[in-house]
């Protein structure tokens, strides 16, 4: 195999190769770009139009997307796998993955969107740089854009594979990406209703990329995934990459919908969040329920029906967001 193809080891080794570009048996051209960023060219006389970029590891500890990223890409490099499409993929925390944890300094999944320019330290240099790896990959004009930013989560989940869906204003979601989502395995889909600084939101809205995060069970360290039944994605991803997809646009059958109620954001150190430590994501919550406390008698009480709780975590840093409130969605608005 193409010692590109070991972009995984060569991550983890924190070693730049001697030899940044190589072809593979079926024509296609492997570039390294920097530390855990591989651009991947197919055939010039094979290119669909496509642009892809994979990315995952943006958490250092959430192994499972990296593992199946590593895997697409040996299958890439040995001739097994025959893009079609432009690809890009992404290490995002390369020094949390060698440490295995989720972050060094700060969550880079907060520091996107200009983020980054209000912050300092390493992850804050490291999500300028995943930024312009994405804009350079998406500057081609006339080629369709698709963002997957891969994820594991803190904790468990009544709903364990989902999708985030980020908003731009005046750019309907699309019934056609949700099918392709409900395909690869994708159980739900929240439909975001305000601009984000995640990694995914970035692309959506300032390379106008269909862009998804995308969260697949819970985050174990390397080799300890069994659990984490990627399938059905890994073969939608080879289809995408590939060119082979069914025709048609497909179905929403079985794919839950949610929108985002309110945002649960934790305003000092006396924040209280009223939830046992190890609730899941999607537990629903009953209307009265009194969900969070903070200063100035500032209380977050359940008001919705149907509404469920994801990504509660009383730990982040003063005004960053320490839970969503969620309600199900009809999908009347998707384009």
């Amino acid at each position: 195999m193409l010692a590109l193809g070991k972009l995984l080891e060569l991550t983890l080794t924190d070693h730049e190769p001697a030899e940044k570009t190589q072809v593979t048996p079926k024509g296609a051209r492997l570039r390294w770009l920097g530390e855990g960023a591989l651009e991947v060219r197919p055939a010039e006389s094979d290119d669909c139009g496509l642009d892809l970029l994979l990315s995952a590891g943006i958490h250092g500890n959430e192994t499972a997307p990296i593992e199946l990223l590593e895997r697409l890409l040996h299958g890439v490099a040995n001739g097994k796998i025959k893009p079609k499409a432009r690809l890009l993929f992404l290490f995002g925390n390369p020094a949390a993955i060698r440490k295995g944890e989720r972050f060094i300094e700060q969550d880079i999944n907060r520091l996107f969107n200009g983020r980054h320019e209000l912050s300092s330290g390493f992850e804050a240099l490291r999500a300028a740089e995943l930024e312009q790896f994405a804009r350079v990959f998406f500057s081609k004009p006339e080629r369709s854009r698709l963002h997957y930013d891969l994820h594991t989560a803190i904790r468990g989940s009544k709903i364990e594979q989902f999708a985030l869906y980020p908003y731009k204003e005046g750019r309907k979601h699309s019934r056609r990406e949700l099918a392709r989502l409900a395909a690869a395995g994708m159980e739900a889909v929240l439909l975001q209703s305000k601009s984000s600084i995640t990694f995914s939101a970035f692309t959506y809205e300032q390379l106008d990329a269909e862009a998804f995060t995308l969260e697949l069970g819970k985050a174990r360290p390397f080799g300890q995934n069994e659990q984490v039944n990627l399938d059905r994605l890994e073969e939608r991803l080879i289809q995408i990459i590939e060119g082979t997809e069914p025709e048609g646009e497909g179905s929403l059958d079985g794919l839950q919908l949610f929108s985002v109620s309110r945002e649960i954001i934790k305003h000092s150190d006396s924040f209280h969040l009223h939830l046992p430590a190890d609730i899941e994501n999607f537990s629903e919550l009953s209307k009265g329920y009194l969900l969070a406390e903070d200063l100035a008698e500032m209380r977050w009480v359940v008001e919705e029906e149907g509404a469920r709780i994801i990504f509660p975590n009383p730990k982040v840093r003063n005004g960053l967001r320490a839970g969503i409130l969620i309600v199900p969605d009809s999908g009347q608005r998707l384009g």
